[in-house]
Formats: C-alpha cells, structure tokens, sequence
C-alpha cells in the first residue's frame, strides 16, 4: 500500500470521525434535555450518559486519528518548527535538533493538557 494511499484513508476515516463526532454532539446538546433534566429521556434506547459516553468515544477515536496522521509526518513536523526557530532560517536544522524541538512541543502539549485538567480537579466544586 502506498504511502499516499494511507494518508488518503486515514484522512477519510477522520472526516467520517469529525462528522459523527459534531452529529453526536449536536444531539447531545440540542436533542436532549440539559443535565440533570435529562434523566429518563431516551433516543433510540440510549440514554444521554450513553449518547454522552459515545461522544467521548468518538473524540478519543479521533485523537488516536490525529496522532497517527501527526506521527506519519512526523519528520515533517520537526523540520518545519525547528526551521522557524532556529537563528539562521536559510541553514538547514540538523535531524537531532528537529527531533528535539518535535518532542519539546510533544511535551509543551502534554504538560498544557495535564495543568488544565489538573486545574479542573482542583477546582471543580460540590453542589451546596
């Protein structure tokens, strides 16, 4: 299989994850009650936690999506952020430095995902 050929129908399966992902969504949003009123309703024998935890599936399916894509182009990545950070822009940034400019942006990420979810916890509150 080309390479091409994967990018092709990885790309397709993250339009088909996006679609279904802003479909499921929308109903979550707009076809159920809010919150705690939703309690009972039902949409085709699934309930809104289930809808809500389909969501979640289908945004975990397209992260997987958008990390393979990423680690397919990968060298790509690299050599693109570290040509707009290094000092001299017309020389070409060796493949050591791209890669640790690649996984120092991995990690700017991660660490930016794990303070906001960190803040969420030690701030969320119990209803009074």
């Amino acid at each position: 299989m080309s390479r091409t050929l994967v990018n092709f129908l990885l790309d397709a399966a993250l339009l088909v994850a996006f679609v279904l992902l802003v479909w499921s969504s929308v109903v979550v949003r707009f076809v159920f009650p809010p919150g705690p009123s939703a309690t009972g309703w039902k949409l085709w024998g699934y309930d809104f936690d289930q809808w809500a935890g389909l969501q979640f599936g289908l945004v975990a399916t397209l992260l997987a999506g958008v990390v393979v894509h990423v680690m397919l182009h990968w060298s790509w990545v690299c050599g693109v952020l570290a040509s707009h950070l290094s000092r001299d822009r017309k020389r070409r940034v060796d493949e050591g430095l791209q890669t640790i400019y690649g996984v120092g942006l991995l990690i700017a990420v991660l660490a930016t995902i794990g303070v906001g979810v960190g803040a969420a916890v030690l701030t969320i509150r119990p209803p009074h």
